[in-house]
């Protein structure tokens, strides 16, 4: 009769094995969601640019045509396609003046939260933190989510990340009506 000991031994070493197995799926599969992910915005760009060459009906104004400055000395305006937020549109560089309607609901709610706690100098939010805000379940997935877009919300100036896993908005981002 086997021993108690080694029937525990067995079970254990029978989960670390699964465990690893997971971890590396796990690890196989993210490596692939952010090739998609990649792949996904280079699509989205592609289909905002036709789009933009589609809006402009058929101008055809040689390439750098929209970055020359009119004859003031003042900058172009932005096409009207580029100011308003779009479903799954790309998060743009943070600059003076840009207001957050320029990017999606999704990350207007975060960076609303984020205003508010800030309003009330309450500090950074974990994406764990984030997610109950919202009413949303704290599951991996939801939390992953949005740990994705704050991260592509730090990556492009609009939040701070003080401490690991930790956002803020950065110092530079005012309320949703000033845009600077």
């Amino acid at each position: 009769m086997p021993s108690v000991v080694g029937l525990l031994e067995q079970r254990e070493l029978t989960a670390r094995r699964r465990l690893d197995n997971l971890r590396e799926e796990a690890d196989r599969i993210q490596a692939e969601l952010v090739v998609a992910e990649r792949e996904w915005n280079e699509w989205v760009i592609a289909r905002s640019r036709v789009d933009e060459v589609l809006s402009s009906g058929g101008d055809v104004a040689g390439p750098g045509a929209a970055e020359e400055p009119s004859d003031r000395g003042e900058p172009c305006a932005l096409p009207a396609s580029s100011e308003a937020a779009k479903p799954k549109s790309v998060v743009p560089m943070w600059r003076a003046g840009l207001a957050w309607s320029a990017l999606s609901v999704d990350y207007q709610r975060i960076l609303q939260v984020l205003a508010d706690r800030n309003r009330l100098g309450q500090g950074s939010l974990t994406c764990q933190e984030m997610a109950g805000s919202f009413g949303l379940d704290p599951v991996p997935a939801k939390v992953e989510a949005l740990r994705s877009k704050a991260k592509r919300l730090t990556a492009r100036g609009w939040l701070a990340e003080p401490a690991p896993g930790r956002f803020t908005l950065a110092k530079a981002v005012a309320g949703p009506g000033g845009g600077s």
